[in-house]
């Protein structure tokens, strides 16, 4: 875990020292943090945005290199969860630590009072918890917890450095055995496992149901555990049943007999290669299996079907969709109800004694267990009062501050006090009895709150626009996936028009689970399919005016790409004058994929960023895509003067103060027609090129078809030497390449693979 959180403080540009043990009979005396790096590069996901940052991390051990801590500003201890180790290695930094220096332990549970128990007072005054979770790099929490006698402004300072500079979501935590998320983590877990056995349902079962069907991510609950570690998990349980002995729901943390079991065999996850599932076979024969928790005998997993989850698969709205499973009298309802109905009387039972207020609970599990959302959200989703006296029919202790809640006449945890156009947001302080306004956060501007408050410049299916207030508007996607059609087209001409209304900037950004996937396949399979080229051809011409629009539009505009930004995604993110992207931003122009070329100018625009056409068609014709924002700024995806925020709930707060700070004195410029092209002699090369690849068993036969097409349009069509061409001639030969792509029955079979699989088709 050191390594990890090495890794990232790298990732934001930062310099660290990491420091290990020295492993007997090795013989580098820095094996083990050297192994740390290398951990850390090689594992999936990978803990850095780029290999240029592990260079930020300085290998050292305990014995040699502890002096090196009087340099050091903050120092973050992460070994072993064991009390007398962490003590025993706190009194060595004592020796050399330089007061004033901030020391926090990333203790997952462990009392720090305990911790902190023999430490001068100086020290303490310095020490807090800072308890990253793992995988740091992809969970957004940082639980803060104060030690005994922590200065106020020392927790001050590290919340804002794990904001500002490491893209944390900060919730404060009491020194309560497993702080929040976990607490309610662990609690959570262990009833999914009661559940199980007492429905007796299987590893598959489960998973299906505590998954992306409930709105939690993939990995649901067997399979989390796998990534997590049988034994970490266990570990994790048995800390919070010894450490909590008043727990109402202690004797759900025993580890349970099954899990004990594959313990005992070393079935502990991914780490193994065997847990609750492993891969068997190799290649195109690998399958993967699932245990019987009963034999502890693997099978083929298989997909179970349950009633209650079958009708809602196309339900979109959460909310609703949980309304109808829970309520459902199947085994999907028998075991979700109970799984909620216990959630909420826990977490309810924990205020005041882990948190005073609901906002860090539930803050706490969207952003350490990626819930989409927290426990007092998701019982205002299924509806308080109903819930309640169900809860009541079945004789369910409901939590006295609960029935104190709704005797005040309060019917939810939250709601709105919208006022002059702002939003504004309250919640029900369980402990006090009252509503109580949710502070604002500086820089954090939520998107829907805004539309709540001061509705919508326009809007259609696919797009709206947004005012930001200040002059700046902004265009949002909304479309599945946010991908790009007329609609979302017909919203960027709205924007420019609404330019002359009063507003110096415009900013393109969304909060959805991408910024965009770029264009809407099913459309344009359909239109190919149907041989409706004029059509095809007009839209991708609207495509095209759109991004020239943007680029030369008379205000600055700023694109905020983040998680997945592809294809004309892509595309228009290259004509803003400016990027702000999220640092977790995979970016590419990745059309070949699917047989097609870019032709929003995204051939256009990397032959200008890149100078060359070899290297945009390196980047272009092997679909590269960035694995996150200092990668996209490496292959030219980004420039040096695009902005990267590393906290993602500040980009469309920092995006909208580029975009001012561009307004005034902006010039928008005249659209190129001087771009060098190599021509005839560009087309041989690149096709060379093609040729050797093809040769080597690197593409396939058809991917050398599409390659063709792309060196086509890179070295300017075939034209007679080295000549200067304008944009709109690469324009059109995009647009021509695009067009006979689509005609061509293998690029409709790519297509088609795609929207089926979601996976590239090499035919």
């Amino acid at each position: 875990m050191g390594s990890r959180i090495a890794a990232h403080f790298a990732n934001a540009g930062f310099p660290v020292d990491l420091l290990d043990i020295v492993i007997p009979d090795q013989p580098k005396r820095n094996a083990a943090a050297l192994a740390g790096v290398e951990n850390a590069a090689k594992q999936k996901p990978v803990a850095f945005f780029t290999d240029a940052a592990m260079r930020l991390i300085a290998p050292g051990n305990f014995e040699d290199d502890l002096g090196r801590l009087r340099q050091c500003d903050w120092i973050v201890e992460a070994v072993s969860e064991n009390l007398e180790i962490k003590r025993s290695l706190f009194e060595r930094v004592a020796q050399v630590r330089t007061p004033g220096t901030i020391l926090s332990t990333n203790t997952s549970g462990i009392p720090l009072a305990s911790i902190a128990a023999s430490f001068p007072q100086e020290l303490r005054r310095h020490f807090l918890g800072t308890h990253f979770f793992n995988p740091p790099r992809y969970l957004h929490l940082v639980e803060l917890i104060p030690g005994p006698d922590t200065a106020a402004e020392v927790l001050t300072w590290v919340a804002n450095f794990c904001d500002l500079h490491l893209g944390k979501g900060v919730v404060p935590c009491k020194d309560t055995p497993n702080f929040i998320a976990n607490r309610i983590g662990c609690f959570f877990g262990a009833t999914v496992h009661k559940l199980t056995v007492e429905g007796d349902y299987t590893v598959e079962e489960v998973d299906l149901l505590t998954g992306p069907l409930i709105g939690l991510p993939r990995s649901a609950s067997f399979r989390l555990v796998d990534i997590i570690g049988l034994d970490v998990w266990a570990h994790v349980l048995r800390n919070l049943h010894d450490l909590a002995p008043n727990d109402p729901a202690r004797e759900r943390y025993l580890v349970p007999e099954f899990m004990a079991r594959m313990i005992e065999r070393g079935w502990l996850g991914e780490k193994r290669g065997q847990g609750f599932y492993k891969r068997v076979g190799k290649g195109a024969d690998k399958e993967i299996h699932a245990i019987d928790r009963k034999t502890l005998e693997y099978h083929p997993a298989h997909k179970p079907h349950f009633a209650a989850a079958d009708a809602v698969r196309a339900v979109t709205d959460l909310p609703q969709r949980l309304r109808s499973l829970t309520s459902a009298d199947d085994r999907a309802g028998q075991f979700l109800w109970p799984l909620f109905r216990d959630l909420f009387i826990y977490s309810a039972q924990m205020v005041p004694e882990i948190s005073d207020r609901i906002v860090e609970i539930d803050r706490a599990m969207r952003w350490g267990f990626a819930f989409p959302l927290g426990p007092f959200e998701f019982w205002d989703a299924l509806g308080l009062e109903e819930t309640v006296e169900r809860m009541r029919r079945e004789n369910c202790a409901v939590p006295p501050n609960v029935e104190r809640m709704l005797a005040s006449g309060a019917r939810r945890f939250y709601g709105t006090e919208d006022r002059e156009g702002q939003p504004r947001t309250r919640w029900f302080d369980l402990h006090a009895g009252a509503w109580q306004d949710l502070e604002a956060r500086p820089g954090v501007l939520v998107l829907n709150d805004i539309k709540r408050a001061r509705g919508v410049v326009k809007t259609n299916p696919g797009a709206s626009l947004v005012d930001l207030g200040d002059g700046a508007l902004c265009l949002e996607f909304h479309s599945k996936m946010n991908t790009l059609a007329d609609d979302a087209l017909a919203m960027v001409r709205a924007a420019l028009d609404e330019m002359e209304r009063g507003f110096v900037a415009l900013v393109i950004a969304n909060q959805g689970e991408l910024f965009s996937a770029g264009a809407n396949l099913t459309t344009l399979l359909l239109a190919a399919q149907e041989g409706e080229w004029q059509d095809l051809d007009e839209a991708v011409r609207r495509f095209q005016q759109a991004n020239m629009a943007l680029k030369y539009a008379p205000v600055p505009v700023v694109a905020a790409p983040f998680a997945m930004t592809l294809g004309g995604g892509c595309e228009m993110v290259l004509h803003a004058t400016r990027a702000q992207a999220s640092a977790e931003t995979f970016m590419g122009l990745v059309e070949t994929g699917v047989g097609l070329i870019p032709a929003g100018g995204g051939c256009k625009e990397m032959l200008l960023r890149l100078g060359n056409a070899k290297a945009a068609f390196e980047l272009i014709g092997y679909a590269k895509m960035s694995g996150s924002a200092a990668h996209a700024r490496e292959l030219g995806l980004l420039r040096a003067q695009d902005g990267t925020t590393m906290n993602p709930e500040r980009l469309v707060a920092d995006a909208k103060a580029a975009a001012l700070a561009l307004a005034a004195g902006y010039a928008p410029g005249v659209p190129r027609q001087d771009i060098p092209v190599e021509g005839e002699a560009g087309f041989a090369t690149l096709k060379m090129g093609i040729h050797l690849a093809r040769e080597g068993g690197a593409i396939s036969e058809y991917d050398a078809a599409i390659g063709e097409k792309l060196a086509h349009v890179l070295s300017g069509g075939r034209l007679a030497g080295g000549q200067t061409v304008s944009e709109q001639h690469l324009l059109d030969l995009e647009r021509e390449a695009f067009l006979s792509l689509c005609g061509q029955p293998k690029t409709q079979e790519r297509i088609q693979a795609m929207l089926k699989t979601g996976k590239p088709l090499r035919n």
